[in-house]
């Protein structure tokens, strides 16, 4: 055969297939109904019509009347990623000259009302966007307190974009549109475990990426730095006179982190939480400091009776608290073992000397020593106080509530997660709450389907209005035992976006019966595919393939 003509024969099969694969998208396309809502999550009011306008190839952004001078560039930068998004996936080369001036859509006018792009806990993340149906010249307009609810407004305009396979134009369906939004819940969260098996960057940034696409969080963004057995990252600790200098491994990971991924996150509106958790979890601090270890047999908990294991911990807030300036810190406090019976008279000797610096007594020493539960009460309530110095607020998992609440500093956020009931008791006693309980919203729990992902209610049982605001919000969590940068994507999407919507959504909005909302977020899982982010499939497990060849919005 010849070579040349055995070449042409194959280019010719690959135009066929590809043409063949282009007539099969379209027709799944045409499929699906455009009338219906497909915003995901849902907005607190919106109305919409039936109409089509046509994006302009010079879709610009305008800033008329906006008080945000955007010096850091994060309204222009969000622009820009607005038109990726849309128009990555496709090739928009069709002939807008068609098609009326008043049905073009020329671009979006963005009127911040605020000036400062600081980002913390309870910033306003509300917004308005409206599209007319025509014009002369027709612009999108979105209104925002802070340039951060105008991202948001910015994500929900990305998702009335839809590309035309006739026209191979993107076309703003169901105009007019009116839109008024903001969160249910101002903590909406992702953790992400990056100690037990290692996180490249580059796939930490695209989770971060996702997360803003899903309005899942735009506060809190907590992951773990250290703990067992730390394969992300290394803290080494140097004295040098009275001073703790702190030096990382791979080539100084902190200003990495620093510049790299809290700015990164930041212009996302993401904030990070760093978690230290403490006294537990925390077998790797003595792999270079065996001291912080009771024993060379007994590697964990932290040592409650050496000085320099509360060093070791300022040390790290400090620098913390030069890098991360969220308001809050994670300073863990589950799984710690207090069955032990006595605590040695080396510890009742040490912790003596230390009580003068806790301002209330915490507990009395006696001279026959101290139990287990006495030192772990101890050890969190002083690593609280270190925190409070570097000007953080603590959060605290739900087991240092449960065995000492009532000693809690009164500003720590409890973080429930080993079942229901908590929440109730935490905001009863006049502390915040995080809501995490693991049979619900624990994603390395495979069998756990969206919709209960879906219907997990951060307020059940609290009907008190007082008590509920203390309820700041809730944390769906990636605990990394079985995932790490091959497959955490698809074990966190689809089944993190159903509680983005429980978080987002004023609660009279949410489905009843999650069934109710399966095809407008598998719409959203197939945006995810499209924008590059391995979403699996609603109908199969945590992590699950496609059951059969098929569209993606019917799997």
């Amino acid at each position: 055969m010849n070579k040349g003509w055995g070449l042409n024969f194959v280019m010719v099969k690959l135009v066929i297939g590809v043409l063949f694969l282009g007539l099969v998208f379209q027709l799944v396309a045409s499929a699906v109904d455009v009338d219906r809502l497909n915003i995901w999550p849902m907005p607190q009011s919106v109305s919409y019509g039936h109409k089509a306008l046509y994006m302009s190839k010079d879709f610009e952004l305008r800033t008329e009347g906006s008080k945000y001078p955007d010096a850091s560039g994060i309204l222009k930068d969000g622009f820009s990623r607005l038109l990726y998004v849309i128009n990555a996936p496709h090739v928009a080369d069709g002939n807008i000259s068609h098609f009326q001036q008043s049905l073009v859509l020329q671009g979006i006018n963005v009127l911040i009302s605020s000036a400062n792009d600081e980002l913390q806990y309870g910033t306003d993340e509300s917004y308005k966007l409206s599209v007319a149906s025509s014009g002369d010249p027709v612009y999108a307009h979105l209104e925002a307190q802070t340039v951060y609810g105008a991202l948001h407004g910015l994500q929900t305009f990305s998702q009335v974009c839809h590309f035309n396979f006739t026209t191979r134009l993107i076309e703003v369906r169901q105009a007019p549109w009116d839109i008024s939004d903001q969160p249910r819940f101002s903590y909406r969260g992702l953790l992400i475990d990056t100690a037990r098996h290692y996180q490249p960057l580059p796939m930490i940034k695209k989770v971060v990426d996702s997360m803003s696409y899903a309005k899942l969080i735009h506060s809190l963004s907590p992951w773990r730095y250290l703990h067992i057995p730390n394969y992300g990252m290394e803290l080494i600790l140097f004295q040098k006179d009275i001073h703790w200098l702190m030096l990382l491994r791979s080539y100084l990971i902190f200003p990495l982190i620093n510049f790299l991924l809290c700015n990164y996150a930041q212009r996302r509106g993401i904030n990070v939480l760093a978690e230290i958790d403490v006294p537990g979890h925390a077998q790797s601090w003595g792999a270079d400091y065996p001291t912080l270890w009771p024993s060379k047999d007994c590697q964990q908990p932290l040592d409650v009776s050496n000085e320099f294991t509360f060093q070791v911990i300022d040390g790290i807030l400090s620098d913390f608290s030069k890098v991360f300036k969220f308001k809050f810190v994670h300073l863990g406090g589950d799984e710690v073992n207090t069955t032990g019976k006595i605590v040695s008279m080396r510890i009742t000797r040490k912790l003596f000397s230390h009580i003068h610096k806790i301002d209330t007594l915490i507990f009395r020493l006696k001279k026959q020593g101290m139990n287990a539960s006495q030192a772990y009460e101890y050890f969190v309530l002083r690593a609280q106080k270190i925190a409070l110095s570097h000007g953080y607020e603590c959060v605290n998992w739900e087991e240092t509530f449960n065995n000492f609440g009532d000693k809690l500093n009164r500003k720590t956020v409890v973080h429930n997660w080993l079942g229901g009931g908590v929440a109730k008791r935490v905001v009863a006693a006049g502390l915040r709450c995080i809501v995490s309980n693991q049979d619900k919203w624990y994603l390395h729990y495979l069998d756990t389907s969206w919709s209960e992902f879906y219907s997990n209610e951060p307020l059940t049982n609290i009907t008190n209005p007082k008590q509920q605001e203390l309820v700041i919000g809730g944390e769906v969590c990636m605990w990394g035992e079985t995932v790490d940068g091959s497959d955490i994507e698809q074990t966190i999407w689809p089944r993190a976006a159903a509680a983005a919507e429980r978080l987002w959504t004023p609660y009279d909005k949410l489905a009843k019966d999650p069934r109710q909302v399966t095809g407008r977020l598998a719409h959203f899982r197939c945006l995810l595919n499209q924008r590059g982010v391995a979403a699996a499939p609603l109908a199969a497990p945590g992590r699950g393939a496609p059951p059969e060849p098929g569209s993606c919005y019917m799997q």
